[in-house]
């Protein structure tokens, strides 16, 4: 028997699901915050329309900071700011911010620990045609290895409104990436979200595998998991992993307990990554065949934004070969 989570957007699985920005998802969810809380601060590399924190700069001059194209000056400014009482949100392209002040970030926040929230937009291969400079891919692996660090990848524009909120909320620093293209709308605004708890939203009585993915991908992978059991009868779970760090051991450990095989879904290097961290957490605990899914290896390049995840191996054709080459090595 199939389960399907209630919480799903309701048009997901259509030929043309809705869509939004996820980054238009921070930009609002950081208003709803700064009209909540005075002691929120945004502060910008130059690119507030891009990351939309031009939204708070428009209702908050006064608590708005632009420190223009200076990546390094982002992160040390949104120290002193965390040290002095506030609350900053921290934003640029994820290729310059933790890309280029990787250093800052952990010399100046992480190493203090100061409540540092930091917003790494237009990350992945479906950055498009601003090509491999820009398609940040080695974030994820930057951010969780450093202690005081906690990371979220957020699935959709409901998800990143609410992860604004809830990383206000979290005691030190929080690094969250977002994507720049439109990408499906894949829970609602009553959908649940909890920092550091992982939703399933596809689930039958006997998992073959369980599909573990973060960010817009795990659109692809509910539609993976709905083609595997209408053309391959293989039943799935489908995990929404937001919360990389730290991670849902307990639902990992389980997904592993029940299907007895896994595959991991993310835009980014399979190195290192939200899939590594899960491996991880299955060789201390239930060891698991695993297929990865992600950029293996390689730099990007220019292109259509969706052309690039089919062609680094993200789309939901690859999904269902993982999914089948795992279930044959159980």
């Amino acid at each position: 028997m199939i389960k399907e989570n209630q919480h799903l957007h309701s048009d997901i699985f259509a030929d043309e699901p809705s869509v939004e920005y996820t980054r238009n998802g921070y930009g609002r969810g950081l208003v709803e915050v700064g009209r909540e809380n005075e002691d929120v601060v945004a502060v910008c590399a130059d690119l507030a329309g891009s990351t939309r924190t031009h939204f708070f700069k428009q209702e908050f001059p006064d608590r708005y900071i632009e420190v223009g194209v200076a990546e390094q000056n982002l992160a040390t400014v949104g120290s002193g700011l965390a040290k002095y009482g506030k609350i900053p949100f921290i934003s640029s392209y994820a290729a310059f911010n933790p890309g280029r002040n990787n250093e800052q970030i952990r010399t100046t926040i992480a190493l203090n620990d100061v409540p540092v929230k930091i917003l790494g937009a237009h990350a992945g291969v479906s950055v498009g045609p601003d090509g491999a400079t820009h398609q940040q891919l080695e974030d994820i692996a930057l951010m969780r290895a450093q202690p005081n660090m906690k990371v979220i990848v957020p699935a959709d524009f409901q998800e990143a409104k609410k992860t604004v909120h809830v990383a206000y909320k979290q005691d030190g620093p929080v690094y969250f990436r977002v994507a720049r293209e439109k990408t499906p709308e894949i829970t609602t605004e009553d959908s649940p979200f909890e920092f550091g708890v992982a939703n399933t939203l596809w689930e039958s009585d006997s998992p073959d595998v369980a599909i573990i993915g973060c960010g817009w991908l795990v659109h692809k992978a509910l539609v993976a998991a709905k083609q595997l059991k209408k053309h391959e009868d293989i039943d799935t779970l489908v995990i929404n992993n937001h919360t990389i760090k730290p991670m849902d051991e307990q639902a990992v450990i389980q997904a592993g307990k029940r299907a007895g095989a896994v595959v991991t879904v993310e835009e980014h290097q399979v190195s290192a990554g939200m899939g590594s961290a899960v491996a991880e957490i299955l060789a201390q605990n239930v060891p698991t065949p695993q297929e990865f899914i992600g950029v293996h290896d390689q730099f990007g390049e220019s292109g259509p934004p969706m052309e690039l995840v089919e062609k680094y191996g993200m789309g939901v054709d690859a999904i269902i070969e993982a999914v089948k080459r795992v279930k044959n090595r159980k």
